[in-house]
């Protein structure tokens, strides 16, 4: 095993060969936002070699003031140069720790970093390929934005327009950081657009995933563009989700445990982590779907994933069983997260549960092809089909009340995610809209 001067002789070599002034040490907070300590290249290897120390209780829902001392520690898997700044800078994403070099509990990538290591006792790796939507948004005469006025686009339409030209550039330069995009496309709405990540192990899919959204927004940004992940951010149009593509490969021999031969195509240990995912369904929702916005897309319409059901043509279905053709391409596909959530929480909570109903050999009950939304409530309860929360608050009630995710989440995590997302709440119930002025101000 390399000790950790090579490690660091060989990174300095490779910033030193590019010509790198900077480098930016980045970790995520508790809700996914992008943190960054930025050091002179000179710096590296000590960094490396001993981690750089950063003030954690500054960092909001990251750290009390107890635990305000914290080091960054570069993982150099995660080495990659930003392909649109002008001076040579460098970026590694980082592991947290305490002063005495402990793993600290509230570092998201550490949540994930569990998950993983969970699987790997029960012989498995985890895939995940998300499908991450988006708008691209301009702004009018008066700095509002708006969808782009010359964009008529829907859904997989050609278009010569500047959208597409952006779109490529965008991935253009998730390439150029070691990112396998698989498709990129037009979405339904004017100025929505959807680009695929090719599966990978979880972690690297999960730091594709923060460096996707700041990628994006630094693409657009010259541009005079917008690019933003918000889950719903115009009333009467299709949200933005991000479908998630799963698979648990053997870590013996690589092949696809999903792989079986029953009408799905689909293998004991596939339908035994569907269910898992089925039954902690409403617990995973608040950190999968986890803002207040989040669950305007959650509702009946626009084929929105709002039922606790499984199928292969029904896209109403939370799970849907894409019809691959390849046994090794086998994987199940969960439709409820949207582009805003944390990836190291939601892939660890997507994680866990799936193992959760492995573990305990969960029976999968029977899919649901036919479309949903028409059913009612009797229907619905006759069929024994639930429906996601329809607000955070009762999301994260859900979330409170499962085990399986706070455990995947750990308690320090989870009290402050918990906390965070009651204030956002709370901060929400207070404010009073437009719809309810237009409403209410001269009729009562």
């Amino acid at each position: 095993m390399r000790t950790k001067g090579e490690v660091a002789f060989d990174l300095v070599a490779r910033a030193e060969a590019a010509h790198v002034r900077h480098v930016d040490l980045q970790f995520t907070d508790v809700m996914g936002a992008v943190k960054t300590v930025t050091i002179p290249a000179a710096q590296l290897g000590d960094a490396v070699e001993h981690g750089t120390w950063f003030d954690g209780s500054s960092v909001e829902s990251f750290a009390r003031t107890a635990e305000s001392d914290m080091y960054l520690i570069p993982d150099p898997a995660t080495f990659q140069l930003f392909p649109w700044v002008a001076e040579p800078t460098a970026r590694l994403i980082c592991w947290a720790t305490t002063p005495d070099g402990e793993a600290y509990p509230g570092d998201p990538r550490g949540a994930l970093r569990r998950a993983i290591e969970a699987a790997a006792t029960l012989g498995f790796e985890y895939r995940v390929g998300p499908e991450i939507e988006f708008f691209l948004l301009e702004r009018d005469g008066e700095g509002h934005l708006r969808q782009p006025a010359h964009d008529r686009g829907s859904y997989f339409d050609f278009s010569t327009d500047h959208g597409a030209t952006l779109r490529q550039a965008m991935v253009t330069a998730l390439q150029a950081m070691g990112i396998d995009v698989n498709t990129a496309h037009h979405e339904v709405a004017g100025g929505q657009h959807e680009i695929d990540i090719s599966a990978s192990p979880a972690l690297k899919a999960a730091d594709d995933l923060v460096t996707f959204r700041y990628a994006l927004k630094a693409v657009a940004q010259p541009a005079g563009v917008v690019a933003t992940f918000m889950p719903k951010p115009f009333d009467g149009l299709p949200g933005s989700g991000m479908h998630v593509h799963q698979s648990l490969l053997r870590s013996g021999d690589g092949a696809n445990s999903f792989s079986g031969s029953d009408d799905y195509g689909l293998s004991d240990v596939a339908k035994q982590f569907i269910a898992g995912q089925l039954h902690h369904a409403a617990g995973m929702c608040a950190v999968l779907a986890p803002l207040v916005n989040s669950y305007k897309r959650l509702v009946r319409g626009f084929e929105a994933p709002i039922f606790v059901s499984w199928a292969r043509t029904n896209r109403g279905a939370l799970i849907r069983v894409p019809h691959v053709g390849r046994s090794e391409a086998t994987r199940v596909e969960l439709r409820s997260p949207d582009p805003s959530c944390n990836p190291y929480l939601a892939f660890a909570v997507m994680l866990r549960c799936g193992l959760d109903g492995v573990e305990r050999k969960l029976p999968l009950p029977a899919p649901v092809e036919e479309s949903l939304y028409g059913f009612d409530d009797v229907e619905l309860q006759r069929r024994n089909v639930a429906v996601l929360p329809d607000n955070l608050e009762d999301a994260v009630d859900a979330l409170e009340a499962d085990d399986v995710v706070i455990d995947a989440l750990g308690d320090h995590l989870a009290e402050r995610f918990i906390e965070a997302k009651r204030l956002e709440w709370r901060d929400y119930r207070g404010q009073v809209t437009p719809w309810e002025l237009s409403q209410y101000l001269e009729r009562f």
